[in-house]
């Protein structure tokens, strides 16, 4: 692995951002990115944002993540949903990262879309993460996702860590986890990551919540668990917009320094394009890092 592909060898910790709606000019993330440079995190990762499981999601993508490299100089990785892209579409992607000098890909198999029918090259991200390997070597370092209580649609926890091998056996390098509200979730499921035999870093993913309709809609998607002094929080604040960030903001912060003082990989952060949010995170949490 180049040098260039070297994120860190201290705790990581980054951000995940989402590109502006497509009728949107593309310089309207330039200040958030700015904000967010100045903390100096490890890398900022990109989503596809809203229909970003297509091409003309992945080129918004490629572009955000290459404005954070060349107008930031933070690295960035540059997420790759798979299930509608064909090989040649995919090589195309590639091909336009290799442009920028993006080194740096989170391999994913993406949301279905309702009424859009999937390619059938790539049905799995370690389908995607395989074949990036094999035509490309280690020319980019490779992420995936994990799921510290199962993906939704697995079977169970330890089918989901069966999965999860056959990623890093595949090639991936760097994981980063979905969000989550509970540590115990996420200890358990390391214990059981490096029982099956997989050692690759792993990042935890936090999102401080901000708003109650954000939480109830990620929940949903991705079937985190409230515990039940977060559901106490939303209950209580639920109509003050601003104790309720707050009080999320201190919840997370609780969550980092207990993962940090329990030897966690890294931190990354899903900030929502929020700063703000970012910065009072950074600023408790920096000097544990």
């Amino acid at each position: 692995m180049s040098q260039e592909q070297t994120i860190s060898s201290k705790t990581m910790f980054s951000f995940e951002v989402f590109p502006p709606k497509r009728d949107m000019p593309i310089d309207k993330i330039y200040q958030t990115l700015g904000e967010l440079a100045e903390l100096e995190p490890d890398f900022i990762s990109v989503t596809c944002g809203a229909g970003g499981s297509s091409a003309g999601g992945s080129v918004r993508t490629v572009e955000v993540a290459a404005a954070i490299q060349d107008k930031y100089h933070r690295q960035s990785v540059a997420h790759l949903p798979c299930i509608y892209f064909s090989r040649a579409g995919i090589m195309e992607t590639l091909e336009q990262m290799r442009a920028k000098g993006i080194d740096k890909l989170l391999a994913l198999r993406g949301d279905r879309v309702p009424g859009a029918e999937p390619q059938q090259d790539f049905r799995h991200a370690k389908d995607l993460i395989a074949f990036v390997r094999e035509q490309t070597g280690d020319e980019f370092r490779i992420f995936a996702t994990c799921y510290p209580e199962g993906h939704i649609e697995a079977p169970s926890l330890d089918a989901d860590i069966q999965f999860l091998k056959q990623k890093v056996e595949a090639g991936a390098d760097h994981l980063i986890s979905q969000l989550f509200f509970d540590n115990d979730f996420f200890y358990k499921f390391r214990e059981k990551a490096q029982l099956a035999g997989i050692g690759v870093p792993i990042e935890a993913g936090i999102m401080p919540v901000t708003s109650k309709s954000q939480i109830e809609r990620m929940v949903t998607m991705c079937g985190a668990t409230l515990p039940r002094k977060f559901q106490r929080i939303l209950a209580k604040y639920e109509s003050r917009p601003e104790a309720l960030r707050d009080a999320g903001i201190a919840f997370a912060i609780d969550q980092i320094v207990d993962l940090l003082g329990n030897g966690v990989d890294g931190i990354h952060l899903y900030v929502m394009n929020n700063p703000y949010v970012a910065r009072k995170i950074s600023d408790s949490i920096r000097r544990l890092l």
